[in-house]
């Protein structure tokens, strides 16, 4: 890929030095508008509450009090919303903006969201009875039957 770009740049390099000044101000100018476009596209994903409402969609948020809030952004960048996080510098908690038109991909989001926080949390207190279990047994060789 380097190596590409590495020909694209001295061809450019050899073909402008055949070129009239002319011919390089055009080519320059329609690089500069090229460059003019692809910085219009407006940003996706995860943004900062400055760009968020900055596209002038409408801001939207909600609070989320879990400290894991990794695993919301995993779901909200499959579900592909735009949004931007805030600590709370008080409470432990994070509020999350985003678009008032991604109201339903984030509804969506959010459920799978507290979805798979309840199946982890049901799954540590399994956990936690198993250890438990295991602990409570006096005997070393309880489980095979064999007294002492």
């Amino acid at each position: 890929m380097q190596e590409d770009i590495d020909h694209r740049a001295v061809a450019l390099v050899i073909n402008t030095t055949k070129m009239t000044g002319r011919a390089l101000k055009s080519a320059i100018t329609k690089y500069l508008a090229h460059c003019r476009q692809k910085a219009k596209v407006p940003p996706t994903g995860r943004q900062t509450v400055r760009e968020l409402v900055g596209q002038g969609q409408g801001v939207t948020n909600i609070e989320i009090t879990d400290g894991n809030i990794r695993s919301f952004e995993r779901v909200a960048r499959k579900y592909c919303v735009d949004y931007a996080l805030k600590k709370d510098r008080e409470k432990p908690r994070y509020l999350v903006f985003f678009k008032a038109k991604d109201a339903d991909a984030l509804t969506a989001a959010f459920e799978e969201y507290t979805a798979r926080s309840a199946r982890r949390e049901e799954r540590r207190n399994i956990r936690r009875e198993r250890r438990r279990e295991t602990r409570t047994l006096t005997r070393p060789n309880a489980h095979r039957g064999l007294e002492r």
